[in-house]
């Protein structure tokens, strides 16, 4: 929602990259504060490209490009592929994280669940088909990053993940916005500001380091589920603070989110209850 406000006044790509300009900035400052090093090792180097190409800057570039011509719904719905995406990575390249029948019967909920939630903007006819595929290979270069920076599993700080990532994002997407946008096109008004004050902050720092965080504790299908949860979060949000109606057809999807969460997560659910119930009774 936020993007969809600041590209009313900063076009997409000088919008990515003044964003994670302004994140890199605090990020450095939060590492110098606590003491934390950049690392810059051969590993880190390549982690860091990796997530500057696969997360950052191409990703964001088409997805802001895409969202100027379809539904911010049919988006959501769209990039709710993440989950496939990551589980069919980490079936293959994961030896620990292969799929199993919770974890396939919940994505596959989940995603009807988005599905129906925004079925009337995905059943719409003015949808561009290129602003629809942007998003999509946006989701596959994600979910790619995501299992790579799994398999690698480096012992780099989640900051500096986020930090090294953003950097390589801005040397790509300042010199992509000078060559394909006019920089008189940008309006810093307070749509503007506050949309890249919003995303640079709570937007990125905080959500890319706790993401990074999480990635090191938990498997990666399950915290690819987040793509889910968002959309659903949006619509509460849009219902408390812009007066928007809940349809029941909202909260029919919605509950399928939620009960595919809990059954993709259901293995590990039955095992810590048993190791629970073990102990109890021991």
């Amino acid at each position: 929602m936020v993007i969809k406000i600041g590209l009313e006044s900063i076009t997409p790509f000088y919008g990515i990259a003044i964003r994670f300009t302004l994140a890199s900035i605090i990020l450095f400052i939060i590492m110098r504060a606590r003491g934390e090093i950049i690392h810059l090792d051969r590993t880190s180097l390549l982690m860091y490209f990796n997530l500057g190409v696969l997360s950052f800057s191409f990703p964001f570039a088409l997805v802001y490009w895409g969202e100027q011509y379809i539904a911010s719904g049919l988006a959501s719905v769209l990039f709710a592929a993440y989950p496939f995406v990551v589980a069919i990575g980490s079936h293959f390249f994961l030896s620990t994280e292969k799929l199993n029948v919770y974890k396939t019967t919940g994505i596959t909920l989940g995603f009807i669940g988005v599905l129906i939630i925004f079925w009337s903007d995905v059943n719409t006819g003015t949808n561009n088909i290129l602003g629809m595929v942007a998003i999509l290979a946006s989701t596959i270069m994600q979910g790619s990053s995501l299992v790579i920076v799994k398999k690698v599993n480096h012992s780099i700080s989640p900051t500096s993940l986020s930090l090294g990532g953003m950097v390589v994002s801005v040397g790509i997407m300042f010199p992509l916005a000078f060559l394909f946008e006019d920089l008189s096109a940008l309006r810093f008004d307070t749509a503007g500001i506050g949309s890249i004050l919003y995303l640079g902050t709570f937007g990125t720092v905080i959500t890319f380091v706790v993401y990074y965080w999480l990635l090191k504790r938990v498997e990666v299908v399950y915290l690819s589920l987040v793509s889910f949860v968002t959309p659903v979060l949006a619509v509460i949000l849009g219902a408390l603070w812009l007066n928007e109606t809940l349809s029941s057809r909202i909260f029919v999807g919605g509950g399928l989110v939620l009960v595919g969460i809990l059954i993709a997560n259901g293995k590990d659910l039955v095992v810590t209850l048993q190791q629970q119930t073990v102990r109890f009774l021991s």
